[in-house]
């Protein structure tokens, strides 16, 4: 279930055509889109953020990322990555590394928190969202998924995101998406 401001800012994004105005396609040199993602960067071993790569989208002023699982046993997605102002001519990170103006996870932490579901909830699927925007966003450092989201309304020219899954079946059972 989504809160209903969220459900608003998804509503005003589809209906202003920003989510539909160009795609783009976002892969990673460490797992495949719809794979498993390897256990160095869930929560449970390192935590170290994967690294992403996208292709350029003409027009962008900047990037922003969303890194989101929406199995969690949370009433919205648990959110895992946080980021925007990530610079238009870039169009990759390194693993480990972030870019532009990093927010706050579900954690309440600013910057990447790895896969951790539940032991008992089988794989989940995580979201690697790019959004090129046509504009920077004036957002203050530590704000949230659903800021940026409100943010980036009527900005977006292109989207993009990479599936993987996760599933910890030898970790001890800890809460969390």
């Amino acid at each position: 279930m989504f809160r209903k401001g969220i459900l608003l800012i998804v509503c005003a994004l589809a209906s202003s055509g920003a989510w539909a105005q160009g795609t783009l396609t976002v892969t990673s040199p460490v797992f495949r889109a719809g794979a498993a993602i390897p256990a160095k960067y869930s929560a449970y071993h390192e935590n170290v953020s994967p690294a992403l790569k996208w292709e350029a989208v003409a027009g962008a002023k900047s990037y922003a990322l969303i890194v989101e699982d929406p199995d969690a046993p949370t009433p919205t997605p648990f959110v895992h990555w946080v980021a925007w102002n990530i610079p238009a001519t870039t169009t990759s990170l390194a693993e480990g590394k972030g870019a532009g103006r990093q927010g706050r996870a579900g954690t309440g932490n600013a910057g990447y928190f790895g896969p951790r579901p539940p032991v008992s909830d089988g794989p989940h699927h995580y979201h690697f969202e790019i959004y090129a925007l046509d504009t920077t966003l004036d957002l203050p450092p530590g704000a949230d998924r659903d800021a940026l989201l409100k943010a980036a309304a009527g900005h977006v020219i292109a989207k993009g995101e990479l599936v993987g899954t996760y599933d910890e079946v030898q970790a001890p059972a800890k809460s969390g998406g």
